[in-house]
């Protein structure tokens, strides 16, 4: 839930030094990173939780986010942030920075702000013009978090049980015992759970192709009922390799909803509530992911079907939610203030060497 946190200021940074044309590639691209560091995890837990144990395997996970704590310093700071804040000399710095680094020449003209804004405030999410988006965004993204690691839970408990079946009856037939030691995961377990870890990269790839193409806001629909499909579809008593296909087609699609509302989230709020925004709605997510035990876990105990029905039925909600959020972010630029007309752009460009002209956001080419 940690690299939630840190993963909502990331976005939110990258987004913004982004143009319009490559915003949703290049953020679904990074996920990729995200992908690599599940299917690490999982290999890295492989040599290490036989021979040391799980506090070796934290430690060494840790690690990555020690290197990552120090480069943050030579991270430069969002231009549009500086300009929001009334701090154009930092801004200018940071763009001649990025021109000097892609050779190309500064674009004549200067940084104007028609109103100065304060900073976020969570009543700036709740004005008449974002209630009902930020709403919908954050049952969009506890649903998001709730199933996703809902699915890795319960993935562990299906390979260990062999299908839902053997769960159910294996509920049945062992009578209730106290006992604080761990099963551990057979080598075929971990196999099977990398296996359900690589779907990460398809799903990826899959929303790479159609982000652009329906939008986000279907795309994010699209990946919640296929999630839910797969998680019905469980109901049958399949075998491994059915169980195991079945997985990682729900896990690349719920993934895939992942990677959507990081694109769809920063792009749907102005400047200077953006990193608020996304830093609620990442907040919701941690909300989803400390309840999804108890389901994944604790209710699985009671009823599997159940179990399953409630992550199924929570996705179909979240797929509702997409399709009724009122802004679709497809071809937009990032919204600089709430009070200027939806995609406009505060970078100026000169005409002629005199004035400044407004451009339409993502046009920095």
């Amino acid at each position: 839930m940690g690299l939630l946190d840190v993963l909502s200021p990331v976005v939110t940074l990258y987004a913004e030094f982004l143009p319009m044309k490559a915003r949703a590639k290049c953020i679904l691209l990074i996920e990729v990173f995200w992908a690599i560091g599940t299917v690490f995890e999982v290999v890295l837990a492989v040599f290490v939780m036989p021979s040391l144990g799980w506090r070796w395997l934290l430690i060494l996970s840790a690690v990555p986010l020690l290197l990552f704590a120090v480069l943050c310093f030579w991270l430069p700071e969002s231009a549009r942030y500086d300009v929001l804040s009334g701090n154009q000399e930092k801004a200018i710095a940071t763009l001649k920075r990025i021109a000097t680094e892609n050779g190309a020449p500064m674009p004549l003209g200067k940084l104007i702000i028609s109103r100065q804004e304060d900073r976020g405030k969570m009543r700036d999410l709740f004005t008449p013009h974002f209630r009902w988006t930020t709403l919908l965004l954050w049952f969009i993204w506890f649903s998001n978090a709730f199933s996703y690691y809902g699915l890795v839970l319960l993935t562990t408990e299906l390979f260990q049980a062999g299908d839902v079946c053997s769960i159910s009856s294996r509920r049945k037939a062992v009578e209730a015992k106290c006992s604080l030691a761990c099963e551990y995961l057979s080598e075929e377990d971990y196999m099977d759970l990398l296996w359900t870890t690589l779907s990460e990269f398809p799903g990826v790839l899959v929303t790479l192709w159609i982000i652009d193409r329906l939008g986000r806001k279907k795309t994010m629909a699209l990946c919640f009922v296929i999630f839910s499909l797969c998680s019905l579809l469980l109901f049958i008593c399949v075998g491994r390799n059915m169980l195991t296909l079945l997985l990682f087609i729900a896990r690349a699609f719920i993934s895939g909803g992942f990677q959507a509302a990081y694109v769809y989230t920063p792009e749907v709020y102005p400047t200077a509530t953006r990193a608020l925004g996304l830093g609620t709605c990442s907040g919701m997510a941690r909300v989803g992911a400390l309840i999804t035990p108890f389901i994944a876990q604790v209710m699985l105990e009671s009823s599997v079907y159940l179990t399953l029905a409630v992550y199924s039925g929570c996705c179909l909600l979240a797929a509702l939610a997409s399709c009724f959020l009122p802004i679709e972010t497809k071809g937009r630029g990032l919204q600089e203030s709430s009070h200027r007309e939806w995609g406009q752009e505060m970078v100026g460009r000169g005409t002629h060497g005199t004035g400044v002209a407004r451009s339409n956001s993502g046009s920095q080419e």
